[in-house]
């Protein structure tokens, strides 16, 4: 018995493909037909795994929880191409998606996480008639640039070594992963607290060499063996590279969004982030978020909320408090389109 499988289909979870834009995804759901759907969007390197606990208890509440494996990721299609992972591509899988599973609503509540968070704005940008509220983690939203590209923008003001700017050489970033090995590095994504821009150091970007006492670092609650193991067990049968593309893709994405140069998002919008997120403290985020930038960007931005000793993955650290920001916002929400 794989006891992989059994945390894949925990807590009555169902699991299911479905056929959306030239691709087949992989999409975990639960709770009632007749609720109001919900769509979680998973970040990098993760899944839909990430929403375990808010699937579970979203649908007790009488939503309807859905989590697709993105394009590139678990057991949705990969495509080799990283030019097939520009936002047009991504927000097309999702309108297929939402269309699949939305039934007669007309409308569905986002939430979106690290990339997750990038795909839903763009969700929210393009296609705003089909989002009733979005609740974002961690990223928020970065207006087009018309005059640098993402790639050289990034490069300009954190160097050579930023993550984003390592990323891009095809299969680099993949055998330097391999060296250090999947599992630790997996690992010190999901537990670091590394503050500020994350840098990859060319010499020993994972982590490959690392101090003997490294691997005795204890995991924490929120995160178990058993949850790494199910990690490891996807990203060891699909590798990283289809992740990797999103990031491969964005000055692709920067040539194809000029259109949207200058677009605001009107859906209504609640931010999260933990204060010790990595976004959170790159140099000009707070003063963004804080300082009338990210509501002037998002005028129907109704809430930020910093959450109190919370990393990047706030989802899985702080479940229950994540989970009743969620519900707090979609039934207020909820209410409002009712007394129309």
């Amino acid at each position: 018995m794989d006891p992989t499988k059994n945390r894949g289909e925990m807590e009555g979870i169902d699991h299911r493909m479905v056929s959306v834009n030239g691709i087949t995804m992989h999409i975990a759901e639960k709770g009632p037909k007749e609720g109001t759907v919900v769509l979680l969007l998973h970040g990098f390197p993760d899944l839909w795994y990430t929403w375990r606990h808010q699937i579970t208890a979203l649908s007790s509440l009488g939503h309807r929880a859905v989590a697709p494996d993105l394009r590139g990721y678990g057991e949705s299609d990969s495509p080799e191409c990283f030019s097939e992972y520009t936002c047009l591509h991504l927000v097309g899988d999702l309108v297929a998606l939402i269309d699949s599973v939305s039934g007669d609503q007309e409308k569905v509540f986002l939430v979106g996480h690290d990339w997750g968070a990038i795909v839903g704005w763009y969700l929210c940008l393009f296609r705003p008639e089909k989002i009733k509220g979005f609740v974002c983690l961690s990223v928020p939203y970065k207006p087009r640039n018309p005059k640098v590209k993402p790639v050289e923008g990034f490069k300009a003001v954190f160097g050579d070594d930023y993550y984003i700017c390592r990323f891009q050489e095809p299969g680099k970033a993949e055998r330097e992963i391999a060296c250090a090995d999947p599992r630790r590095v997996l690992k010190n994504i999901f537990i670091g607290r590394e503050l500020g821009p994350p840098i990859l150091p060319k010499d020993n970007p994972f982590g490959a060499n690392p101090n003997p006492n490294c691997e005795q670092v204890k995991l924490p609650e929120w995160f178990s063996k058993e949850d790494l193991d199910y990690y490891v067990s996807k990203f060891k049968k699909t590798g990283f590279t289809g992740g990797l593309n999103y990031y491969r893709a964005m000055d692709l994405t920067w040539e194809l969004t000029a259109p949207w140069t200058g677009a605001k998002i009107q859906v209504p919008v609640k931010f999260m982030t933990g204060d010790l997120d990595m976004v959170y403290t790159t140099p000009g985020v707070k003063e963004y978020i804080h300082g009338g930038g990210f509501a002037a960007d998002v005028p129907n931005l109704q809430e930020v909320v910093v959450i109190e000793d919370a990393g990047h993955f706030a989802n899985q650290e702080k479940p229950q408090e994540v989970t009743a920001h969620i519900n707090d916002f979609f039934t207020k929400l909820q209410d409002n389109y009712k007394s129309f």
